[in-house]
């Protein structure tokens, strides 16, 4: 089963329509490191990620593994672990999977630049819980954590996320 998501922040999984929010930058087909902009396109949901302190492991057919305080993704183009997990502190730029907002209390990677991976056409590209206000996101896709909850549910390795573009 596939979230199908649309430029006006609109995803449907099944018969729901969810509101989610997008990259600052928009939908784009070029993506680069550091634009913002959502890649469009189908990413596979790699697996799920969540923050046991915070969460419940919730239901889901995909593989699944609990965040570590020293949990980081690098956004380094010029690192050899570009678009990777990495354990922080980190030598190179990386993003703290361990976020106070609440944002990455659940995460799915998607498999956006990571079969190979291309320095700078962008990394940390994830399905994750929404701000509450729909904020847009760094180039992820972002739903209520109700609704990601639903879509975890019936997602297994088979599951995309499908970005359309305008």
């Amino acid at each position: 089963m596939n979230l199908l998501v649309d430029p006006a922040g609109i995803a449907r999984w099944r018969e729901l329509r969810l509101r989610c929010a997008l990259g600052r930058g928009g939908i784009t087909r070029g993506k680069r490191e550091g634009d913002g902009a959502t890649p469009a396109g189908s990413w596979p949901m790699r697996r799920l990620l969540y923050r046991a302190d915070r969460i419940k492991p919730p239901q889901t057919a995909l593989p699944s593994s609990a965040i570590r305080p020293d949990d980081g993704w690098c956004d380094a183009p010029q690192d050899a672990n570009y678009n990777m997990p990495v354990r922080l502190p980190y030598r190179d730029s990386a993003e703290s999977l361990c976020r106070a907002d609440g944002a990455y209390d659940l995460i799915v990677p998607l498999g956006y630049n990571d079969a190979p991976v291309v320095s700078g056409a962008g990394s940390a590209i994830f399905l994750h819980v929404a701000r509450p206000d729909f904020t847009a996101t760094e180039g992820c896709v972002a739903l209520a954590l109700a609704d990601l909850l639903t879509v975890l549910g019936e997602a297994d390795c088979g599951s995309h996320v499908i970005v359309e573009s305008a």
